[in-house]
């Protein structure tokens, strides 16, 4: 009699409960944002335009994504060869001031800046500063911010 009831148990979780990989691809809508908010800290050491661009798109992409609208927080973090990004010379001055009034944070290594002698000057007016990149990375991190390279 167990024999028959765990085998009819087992046939009922085979027909009944829809297994997860069962799932197809066309059915899938991505994860569910079912916190109140979220916070990525993006950042970038590379200065190739191909690389600029990619970061300054993901962060406006995840700005407008359905599903985080109006409930993430993101910071810049820029430091080594990044620094071109800041430069008053670069063509990414618009772009930054969009995302800045979306709210992104926009933050240049103090230790970059020491160590390469750039003067504030060089870099646009709207920027923050931050220590150290990684120092900055870390604490984000340990208080719960994901940490985006594309």
């Amino acid at each position: 009699m167990k024999k028959i009831i765990l085998s009819l148990f087992a046939l009922a979780l085979i027909l009944f409960i829809k297994p997860a990989h069962a799932q197809t691809s066309a059915d899938y809508k991505g994860a569910e944002a079912t916190l109140p908010h979220y916070k990525a800290v993006y950042y970038l050491d590379q200065a190739e335009p191909k690389n600029v661009e990619h970061i300054l798109r993901n962060m406006d992409n995840a700005l407008e994504d359905e599903r985080l609208k109006g409930k993430v927080e993101i910071e810049l973090v820029v430091f080594g060869d990044g620094v071109a990004l800041y430069q008053k010379s670069s063509t990414y001055e618009q772009q930054l001031l969009d995302l800045q009034k979306k709210g992104v944070i926009l933050t240049m290594c103090s230790n970059t800046m020491k160590s390469r002698n750039i003067a504030k000057d060089s870099l646009f007016p709207f920027i923050g500063y931050v220590p150290s990149a990684n120092g900055e990375l870390i604490i984000r991190q340990a208080q719960g911010w994901v940490a985006v390279r594309p």
